[in-house]
């Protein structure tokens, strides 16, 4: 079972507000128990910085007919891409991320990823819309009925950044 948690935020919020932000929740976590924690606000602008950003859970999924066949999408925007059925994985151009680590050692990342609006090919042209319209986005997932995870979505969602959450464990509880 998981708690699914899914976050968006306006193409407009600067990410020093949402840094900002996240250091609000960054102290909620703190009071709850999370040590150690951190708030990351960086840019994958390199090869090894677009493989952090697969280590926070940045990527977004997308499929599209244009992406089938010979297309050749430019080089770094893409962790994945199957020519055959037409989905790919983007890598984020910047986060803003609280992570937060619990008694046991387990890493949850809560914040935001800025994903391109366009796959672009080797020349330049678009290819595909990711369809974020430049919002950022982000989705992840907890295997623990814990309440302090819950406890922390609660603050997105104080600020209207809950776009989906999904609680499988209060499911099975009736609650």
């Amino acid at each position: 079972m998981s708690f699914f948690y899914e976050f968006t935020a306006p193409a407009a919020t600067p990410a020093s507000a949402i840094e900002a932000f996240l250091h609000e929740v960054q102290l909620e976590a703190q009071s709850l128990g999370f040590d150690p924690t951190i708030v990351i606000n960086v840019p994958f602008d390199t090869p090894e910085r677009r493989e952090f950003a697969n280590r926070l859970g940045g990527n977004f999924t997308l499929q599209d007919e244009r992406l089938k066949g010979v297309a050749i999408p430019a080089p770094g925007q893409l962790r994945s891409h199957d020519p055959e059925s037409g989905e790919c994985r983007l890598f984020p151009e910047r986060a803003v991320v609280l992570v937060a680590t619990d008694e046991r050692g387990c890493e949850a990342c809560f914040g935001f990823f800025k994903f391109p609006e366009h796959i672009i090919d080797i020349h330049g042209a678009i290819l595909a819309d990711t369809g974020l319209q430049g919002r950022w986005w982000f989705r992840d997932f907890v295997d623990s009925p814990d309440p302090r995870y819950r406890a922390i979505v609660a603050k997105f969602h104080g600020r209207g950044f809950v776009r989906v959450v999904k609680d499988e464990f209060a499911c099975s509880t009736g609650r």
